[in-house]
């Protein structure tokens, strides 16, 4: 028999803690919920769907529809999959999805929940409606369009309202309206910089609406945004929804953005650490923590060390994470790691440890974790 053994026990101390941990702030977590909801109240027509692909984990999901939310995003069919069976009942997959096999898991989806998932081709929407008919079920398809991501996506105007055509065209699936994201914006640093990103985006969008008009279709949803630039787009007059994710846990490339005051941006709280042990000590020299390549994504820098401006982390490796200078640093000591980008250092981890007053009062599975299956 096969038994889920969790990291640690409700009540246990900070000190007893095995590491390296994935650690949430649950005083922060609460206040960034809470910041977001009132946020929100200054753009009464805008719906707030948030991006799951940043925590994977059903129990913070619900704390997010608890505090508004309509529902989540996902980007893979594997976190789709982990927040339906954790009780969301409203999932947009802002990804395209390809093969009859995923398909078919996507359409099983729909059998108890409200799905809805990004096109930007003939061939995938019949594959779409394919596998919709064999469950017996409708998916909701939302065209994306490539706004400047350059990843996925078609290109604004005729191009999106022609695939529109096409859903409209076929069984099981309808037409619910555009995916327009440009995720590139989120990390520009000056605020004037990335509300000029955002009315580009809008030209985009709107030659796009003209287009669906054009061709005679009704065209009344519209997401994208993120944690950068969510502001903007709700308050563009275009977007009738957005999907920040980062905000419930932030991370160094966030809060190196500047806010319109040029001040580094402090709307929402850093919640999310890896907490790591001193392992090893060179005087002379560096500390070695037990935190490295395994435990945090440094695909957007290395993590900061929270609480200590004079002290820097240098990769050291798959376990390894060095501190130049030592400072100071005792075997055994606990270090509080700011990770350099939130969504993939959480993947890395199965587990996220809720703390309050320095015990645990709650340990969440990430249960959409993985590879993007």
């Amino acid at each position: 028999m096969f038994f889920v053994q969790t990291p640690c026990n409700i009540g246990d101390p900070l000190e007893s803690l095995e590491t390296p941990a994935l650690i949430v702030c649950l005083k922060s977590l609460d206040y960034n919920l809470q910041k977001m909801t009132e946020a929100m109240k200054a753009y009464p027509t805008v719906k707030f769907r948030p991006h799951a692909k940043t925590h994977k984990c059903p129990m913070i999901g619900r704390l997010q529809i608890k505090s508004g939310a309509v529902g989540v995003c996902c980007q893979t069919l594997t976190e789709a999959q982990a927040m339906v069976e954790g009780g969301i009942e409203d999932i947009l997959l802002s990804n395209q999805v390809i093969g009859m096999q995923k398909l078919r898991r996507l359409a099983g989806l729909a059998r108890v929940a409200k799905v809805s998932v990004c096109v930007d081709s003939e061939g995938n929407i019949e594959d779409l409606s394919k596998a919709a008919g064999e469950l017996g079920v409708t998916l909701d398809l939302v065209v994306e369009v490539n706004v400047g991501g350059n990843r996925c996506g078609v290109r604004p105007g005729d191009s999106a309202a022609k695939l529109a055509e096409k859903i409209q065209s076929l069984p099981n699936v309808t037409f619910k309206g555009l995916h327009c994201y440009q995720g590139n914006n989120q990390h520009v640093r000056s605020a004037a910089d990335r509300k000029a990103g955002v009315d580009l985006v809008v030209e985009k969008v709107l030659l796009t609406l003209k287009a669906l008009k054009d061709h005679g279709i009704e065209c009344n949803y519209v997401t994208g945004g993120g944690t950068g630039t969510f502001h903007y787009e709700a308050a563009s007059g275009v977007f009738t929804e957005v999907q920040p994710g980062s905000y419930v846990f932030m991370d160094v490339d966030y809060c190196q953005n500047l806010d319109e005051k040029e001040q580094m941006v402090s709307e929402f709280q850093q919640s999310l650490y890896v907490l790591s042990t001193v392992q090893s000590v060179d005087p002379d020299d560096r500390s070695i923590l037990d935190a490295g390549l395994k435990a945090l994504s440094m695909d957007s820098g290395v993590p900061k060390i929270s609480g200590a401006r004079d002290l820097t982390y240098h990769i050291g490796g798959d376990e390894h994470g060095k501190v130049i200078p030592f400072g100071n640093l005792k075997v055994g000591d606990l270090i509080w790691l700011v990770p350099g980008h939130c969504d993939p250092t959480v993947n890395m981890h199965e587990w996220i440890v809720g703390l309050r007053d320095g015990k645990v009062e709650s340990i969440w599975p990430v249960s959409g974790r993985g590879p993007g299956k």
